[in-house]
């Protein structure tokens, strides 16, 4: 872990204890607001709780407003990051703005726009219908956005779903990402590993691998499950805690790392937006 990220992780572990509202949210109960990263960060970061109360999972006023601030912002110099996905985007377990997500966007440096919606999958819509990725990929604007790397993180959700439904929603969804933003590298961080459900899991692992580098060869694979991570967990046995969210954006930041995707040089420039629907 470098020694940035060793900060990030000790920063998120003191807001750890949050990630249990953001459960809590889940299961109808009613969590209080999460505070935004330290202000010692020095990061201008917009973490939004753009969730209207009648429409869970859809874009609110808040978080349409950081978007188009950070489309006046074009063009300042900073690449730009897209991440949608599901709970482990949304902050469930560590809390909204310290989800992996957001921590990552703070290591590169990089604008970014995270639209995570629970329970989300490729085929699977998650709380208040907000996904799946199609859907996602609609409400975050990606053609106004014109990211540098999109990272799609979903498929937990999606177990059981027939294989060849989750090859057309993979292929489907890659086809939408080049169409929406064609210059972008695009990123799938796939099934997660839990406590139950192995046999599936696989399944459905290796159907969004065996779509994605059939409809892309250029998509870059990072497989938590074949690759058997481990890191905190809270107490359901699946999602991050704050250091494991931490655990979890050093381990991404370094595979695209091996990639070429660096941080951008943090004393040039302005400070990065980054865009929290969670």
């Amino acid at each position: 872990m470098t020694r940035r990220f060793a900060m990030l992780a000790a920063a998120a572990v003191a807001v750890g204890s949050l990630g249990l509202a953001a459960v809590a949210e889940l299961h109808g109960a009613t969590a209080m607001p999460s505070p935004t990263a330290s202000p010692a960060a020095a990061y201008a970061i917009a973490v939004h709780q753009g969730l209207p109360a009648a429409a869970p999972g859809r874009p609110g006023p808040d978080f349409a407003a950081c978007e188009q601030q950070l489309e006046r912002a074009q063009p300042h110099g900073l690449p730009r990051l897209a991440v949608l996905g599901a709970s482990f985007t949304a902050g469930v377990g560590s809390s909204p703005g310290q989800s992996w997500a957001v921590v990552l966007a703070r290591h590169l440096h990089w604008d970014a726009v995270v639209y995570g919606v629970p329970g989300a999958g490729y085929v699977r819509a998650g709380v208040g219908r907000g996904g799946p990725v199609a859907a996602e990929v609609a409400h975050a604007g990606l053609r106004a956005l014109a990211p540098s790397l999109i990272i799609v993180q979903v498929g937990h959700d999606d177990i059981g779903v027939p294989a060849a439904l989750e090859r057309q929603r993979v292929t489907q969804a890659i086809t939408t990402l080049r169409a929406q933003a064609p210059a972008a590298r695009i990123v799938l961080l796939t099934v997660f590993p839990g406590r139950s459900a192995q046999a599936a899991a696989y399944r459905t692992d290796h159907a969004i691998v065996t779509a994605a580098q059939t409809a892309d060869p250029a998509v870059i694979i990072i497989d938590p499950l074949t690759g058997k991570w481990i890191f905190p967990h809270i107490r359901d046995g699946l999602h991050p805690t704050a250091a494991g969210s931490a655990w979890i954006a050093s381990k991404v930041g370094s595979i695209l790392d091996g990639h070429g995707v660096r941080p951008a040089p943090a004393g040039a420039g302005p400070a990065p937006i980054i865009c929290d629907h969670a």
